[in-house]
């Protein structure tokens, strides 16, 4: 059922289609107002027809709940929709908070981990951002690009060079033409070596 309901809503991005998967979910929720697949169907097609606002509150609700393994899963991926936006919206300490949540389940979420570390780069925090870039880039295997990039960069700013040009060199290794890096943090990274 859980797998269903997800598919559903992305299955077809077309308004009408969104819009009766949203009418089924809402029946269910309905009926089970703790139904957590239901509550995150109806807010990714809220957030799917733009209607952020009812989205966030389907999501609170979900939020509030005692975590349960049977829906371990989507918990996860509400946290992380919720912490998305909130993060947007530049409120990170409930952001932190629901990236705590996630992490606390399941220490293995690299999207969490990714999250913290922007929430700490936005903050200037280059040491604590490449720490949890260090972990996300670990969790997704050492070959997610984006994280590579992300991580690079904080190194950069955090003045450990050698890391960033290590981190360069793995992500040139999955992705040669892997856009900016070579210019961005590669170069920089040998020439502040150099001095």
């Amino acid at each position: 059922i859980k797998q269903w309901y997800q598919r559903r809503v992305r299955a077809t991005q077309s308004k009408q289609n969104v819009e009766r998967a949203l009418d089924s979910f809402m029946e269910v929720v309905a009926t089970q107002s703790d139904h957590v697949p239901a509550l995150l169907g109806s807010a990714i097609a809220f957030m799917i027809l733009k209607q952020v606002p009812r989205a966030r509150n389907q999501l609170k609700r979900i939020a509030k709940m005692q975590w349960n393994p049977i829906d371990a899963e989507e918990f996860e991926k509400a946290w992380l929709l919720l912490a998305d936006i909130y993060i947007i919206n530049s409120k990170y300490d409930m952001a932190q908070d629901l990236l705590k949540k996630c992490i606390q389940h399941n220490q293995a979420c690299f999207k969490a981990w990714e999250y913290h570390g922007y929430v700490n780069e936005k903050e200037a925090s280059y040491k604590d951002a490449a720490m949890n870039y260090e972990r996300a880039w670990q969790f997704s295997n050492f070959t997610n690009p984006t994280i590579g990039f992300k991580l690079g960069f904080n190194y950069l700013k955090a003045k450990r060079f050698v890391d960033a040009i290590d981190v360069c060199h793995k992500v040139l290794n999955h992705h040669p033409n892997y856009p900016k890096i070579k210019k961005e943090i590669l170069e920089k990274a040998r020439a502040n070596i150099r001095v």
